[in-house]
């Protein structure tokens, strides 16, 4: 290829919108041009990233027996409300009505069509596994789209769909989608991990979300660096101490913080640790007709809560809110900052509700308030809590046996480091990721609502069992360049970069020798399958070098005049700090060997 051919549209500013490395560098290549909000659209630079990236998962997917077929965009909306997704997807589903009225959705995922499609054609056992995937652009209208296509609302995803007879046949395909996912990172050439992940909105039990490693990737991974522990900060499970409950030693006490509302202004102000303190988190949940059920949970005042984790308590399956302002007063008498489990020990009644055992229960007629206890709070003696009454904390809490009995005690807090494995081998260090490809084992989450059966060898109908795997194809390029970037610009792995080598003349046009030397290797690398750009606009060398190394093609090599008479060419890795002397009939091979298989 070469550039007088191509479009080359590099800017030296990036727009003030764009918040992140990857969005700035993208921009600042040509690589995208911003359409709306969330909206992108790619460039010739940018989709052959794109095109690469699709070309190594076809190939992997293939390799692992998957097969491609292509589904619609746009999908009536009765298939989404068989699986009741139509009702339970919140306002990131894009509905649409044609001219007919009739509904219909811009699909993130395709599940129900997909399900609808082996319903239709995998009639018996013998059919069975079956994996089928696709290529499509996807529509998720996210509430505030941020970070270029990191977090688009337009995307082009890669998801597949296994259907086994079995569950053991499901989790075998799962597995083989695990072993190909690898094979796929592999080859991109970029840092990730596998981690064990919460399965979300998709559903299933059993999932792994892959993460490239990235200082600035939004989500935080959890992994052990003496054992193969690896999960996402939502799936990550805190131990309780080994050591269990430790019996207090000091009497309860009210103590006066005015204006004190966080625990850690209260630890400084009383001189405690703030490991001694727990927050207070009030929660409503509620169910139709009837009237919200308050809950206070309970975690250490330098801990935050795990919302994933909270969801997955009986009670809170169909959501929940923060408590409103009047709810938290009319529950406990005060307000936000200075609420605790206990009642004032030395009064009989603390309006509204009297004290049971020194723990908080409400008046007859009104639900009891519901205690959720993380599990390290559980094991605290001689803590710090509200004390229900404005500008006063108790110190010396202790639970009593009656006090845990009616509390649900539960992991209910975000890991930190140092805690210890859940494996048991070491203790867990965080890092940051991006993520980049995520699967499930689904079970009959979807073959169920959508009676997804076949004939087994008796001749009795069978759900299917089915897995689900995705790839965000142009979330990739974005992750690439987080983790890949230096103040010149974009610095791609081999795989995936626009061109692999980029031959910069210096003087082209004013030069017989450099022009016939460097569309003589041009020629060369592009007979040997090399992608090579050659840069023939005429453009002075620190222009054209300062481009190429913001677009980040990893291999560059320069042809002078004066090289040429010294017999030498220059070839420099856009990794390397100082450019390499070779010999002119020597280059096309030094290319070769530097070039990643």
């Amino acid at each position: 290829m070469k550039a007088s051919q191509f479009f080359i549209s590099t800017q030296k500013e990036a727009p003030a919108d764009a918040e992140v490395v990857s969005h700035q560098l993208m921009m600042r290549a040509g690589m995208v041009k911003k359409l709306g909000a969330g909206i992108y659209s790619w460039m010739p630079m940018g989709l052959r990233v794109v095109r690469k990236i699709e070309a190594i998962v076809r190939e992997e997917m293939n390799r692992a027996g998957a097969v491609e077929l292509l589904m619609p965009v746009v999908q009536p909306a009765e298939y989404w409300q068989e699986t009741g997704r139509w009702e339970k997807m919140g306002p990131e589903l894009m509905r649409v009505k044609d001219r007919h009225d009739r509904d219909f959705i811009i699909q993130p995922t395709s599940e129900e069509v997909v399900t609808d499609i082996a319903r239709q054609e995998l009639r018996s056992y013998k059919q069975l596994p079956k994996n089928l995937y696709h290529i499509q652009t996807k529509f998720r209208d996210e509430r505030r789209p941020r970070f270029g296509v990191m977090r688009s609302r337009e995307f082009i995803m890669k998801d597949a769909y296994s259907f086994d007879r079995d569950e053991a046949g499901a989790k075998a395909s799962y597995q083989a989608m695990a072993k190909a996912y690898r094979a796929i990172f592999d080859r991109f050439g970029l840092r990730y991990r596998a981690v064990a992940a919460d399965s979300g909105a998709i559903g299933g039990d059993l999932s792994e979300e892959f993460q490239v490693i990235a200082a600035t990737g939004e989500d935080a991974i959890v992994y052990c660096p003496d054992s193969t522990y690896a999960a996402n900060m939502e799936k990550a499970e805190a131990l309780p101490p080994k050591a269990g409950p430790v019996e207090g030693i000091e009497s309860p006490v009210e103590v006066e913080t005015p204006g004190m509302t966080t625990c850690e202004q209260v630890a400084q102000f009383l001189d405690v640790p703030l490991a001694k303190t727990v927050k207070s988190i009030v929660l409503a949940t509620e169910a139709s007709g009837q009237q919200p059920k308050i809950w206070l949970l309970l975690i250490r005042g330098d801990h935050t809560m795990n919302e994933v984790k909270v969801a997955k308590i009986a009670g809170f399956e169909n959501g929940w809110r923060p408590a409103s302002a009047s709810e938290i007063f009319e529950n406990f008498g005060c307000r936000p900052g200075y609420i605790g489990p206990f009642g004032k020990p030395e009064e009989v009644v603390l309006p509204p509700f009297p004290v049971d055992d020194g723990f908080i229960s409400s008046p007859v007629g009104r639900p009891r308030v519901n205690l959720v206890v993380d599990l390290e709070v559980a094991c605290l003696s001689d803590w710090v809590c509200g004390a229900n009454r404005d500008g006063y904390h108790r110190r010396g809490a202790n639970w009593t046996l009656s006090h845990l009995s009616s509390a649900v005690r539960a992991d209910i807090r975000n890991v930190v480091e140092g805690d210890p494995s859940p494996d048991g081998k070491g203790a867990l260090a965080i890092e940051r990721g991006i993520e980049i490809g995520h699967i499930f084992f689904l079970g009959t989450k979807y073959s169920d609502p959508m009676k997804a059966s076949f004939l087994d060898e008796n001749g009795k109908p069978q759900l299917m069992q089915m897995g689900c795997y995705g790839i965000g194809i142009t979330r990739l390029p974005a992750a690439a360049i987080e983790q890949n970037n230096d103040e010149r610009g974009i610095i791609w792995p081999d795989a995936i970069a626009p061109f692999t080598v980029v031959v910069c003349p210096i003087g082209m046009d004013r030069s017989a020798d450099v022009k016939a030397a460097a569309e003589k290797l041009h020629d060369e690398l592009l007979a040997a399958g090399v992608d090579v750009m050659l840069d023939d606009r005429g453009e002075r060398p620190g222009a054209m070098f300062a481009d190429w190394e913001l677009i980040g093609v990893p291999h560059r090599v320069v042809i002078s005049d004066r090289g040429l008479k010294e017999g030498q060419l220059e070839y420099q890795h856009r990794r390397d700090a100082q450019a390499t002397k070779v010999p002119a009939g020597e280059v096309f091979g030094f290319i070769k060997g530097r070039l990643k298989p």
